[in-house]
């Protein structure tokens, strides 16, 4: 296996401080938007890092939901790794790997958790087999096999067969206040373009950074 040969030219175009709107929420809405006109592959899915106690970072993808002035936002399972982790540090760093038109964004910022109410609009917007398996999953936790979770998950199914699936408390939503966002466009011959917006206060100052 040669990975030192597998190579390519990052030549779908620069980026420079002129293509830039003030606001970075308003500049990654454009990016998000041209991700999803472009047909880009999930492009809402983005690595989030959190950091244990012990210092050891861990990562995993998930789906960005909203985003907006106040933040960015995504719900998961509140017992799982990446919420206790959150527990005992609230720094998170997201990241956007938008390969195929050789486009990343990173955010980094802190998490508060969002109102009950927005957690439980938001879940029952989901389908019925998605809150049974919110409900299932005891994420992040040891399983003996798959088939103990699909008991599990088809327990539930016969239960709330006609019925309404009751909201469970151990999930919700969390919503990511930034204080850096990063927008990277890849360049010829790594000579990539990197703008950097950092928080002071309620205004954003923008630098451009080496590749």
């Amino acid at each position: 296996m040669d990975l030192e040969s597998l190579r390519r030219e990052y030549l779908h175009g620069g980026l420079s401080r002129e293509d830039l709107v003030e606001n970075p929420i308003e500049q990654f809405k454009i990016w998000m938007q041209q991700a999803i006109d472009l047909k880009v592959g999930d492009p809402t899915a983005m690595t989030i890092a959190t950091v244990a106690v012990n210092g050891q970072p861990s990562q995993r993808i998930v789906l960005l939901k909203h985003f907006d002035d106040e933040g960015f936002v995504f719900y998961t399972n509140y017992s799982s790794r990446k919420a206790d982790e959150l527990n005992q540090n609230s720094k998170i760093s997201l990241h956007f790997p938008w390969h195929s038109i050789d486009r990343q964004v990173k955010i980094c910022g802190e998490v508060i958790k969002i109102s009950k109410t927005e957690s439980v609009k938001y879940f029952f917007s989901r389908s019925k087999d998605s809150q049974l398996a919110a409900i299932a999953s005891e994420q992040s936790k040891v399983l003996t096999s798959r088939t103990v979770l699909i008991n599990q998950f088809e327990s539930l199914k016969q239960k709330f067969q006609s019925g309404d699936v009751p909201f469970p408390d151990f999930w919700g939503g969390y919503r990511v206040k930034a204080h850096e966002i990063e927008f990277w466009q890849g360049g010829a011959n790594r000579l990539h373009d990197r703008f950097c917006f950092t928080r002071t206060n309620e205004n954003w100052e923008v630098s451009r950074l080496a590749p």
